[in-house]
């Protein structure tokens, strides 16, 4: 499918984020248990996407939230937190600010269920992919340019919606296999290699 794909407009932080969500003020700021507290009492009392790093124990916390959790502003996250992350019960985690995860942290994230919203990762190993392919629910990359095979593969196994509107390197054989995704794969055609994008439009996408 084309940019015209829906889904990620439909929520307006991710365009305040990571950068530009957060203030000055809170540049460097930590997302201490005590904030993760507060906010669980009083959502509106806390913008959680100014926070640029996390506690475990807030990650922990906010793991029990049953609402929409909008981590964009984060740049990093332990194996810990990624693991109590998971266990978020709301339909949408939005961790756009990560540009790099782990392979221990992406299967812990992998687990999540819900939609997944990993926007700002620019590249992805083939071990993280294969997890990631365990995901159920939508899943936003929106920043990675290019897959491996491997993990066209494994996202092609997908079950659930993929965003991939950056990607602008695919070999054939990769496009084959993401095309086999049963959900929507919303590429930017005119970014990708003609027969790439071709093999992805007769699959439907």
């Amino acid at each position: 499918t084309g940019v015209g794909y829906s889904k990620p407009n439909l929520l307006t932080e991710q365009s305040d984020s990571p950068n530009s969500s957060a203030s000055d003020d809170a540049s460097g700021s930590v997302l201490t248990v005590e904030i993760a507290k507060q906010y669980l009492a009083d959502a509106d009392s806390v913008d959680t996407k100014q926070f640029t790093s996390i506690e475990d124990a807030a990650a922990e916390a906010l793991g029990k939230h049953d609402g929409k959790l909008n981590l964009s502003g984060l740049t990093s996250v332990s194996d810990v937190a990624a693991e109590a992350l998971s266990k978020h019960e709301g339909f949408l985690l939005n961790l756009g600010g990560l540009t790099l995860l782990s392979d221990s942290q992406a299967e812990a994230l992998a687990r999540h269920e819900g939609d997944l919203w990993l926007y700002g990762l620019t590249s992805l190993s083939d071990v993280a992919a294969e997890t990631l392919g365990n995901h159920k629910g939508y899943l936003g990359l929106a920043s990675l340019t290019e897959l491996s095979e491997a993990a066209a593969e494994a996202l092609g196994n997908h079950d659930g919606d993929l965003y991939l509107a950056g990607l602008t390197s695919l070999s054939d054989v990769a496009a084959e296999a993401l095309g086999k995704n049963e959900g929507e794969v919303a590429v930017d055609h005119s970014k990708l290699p003609p027969s790439a994008s071709e093999i992805l439009k007769d699959a439907g996408h």
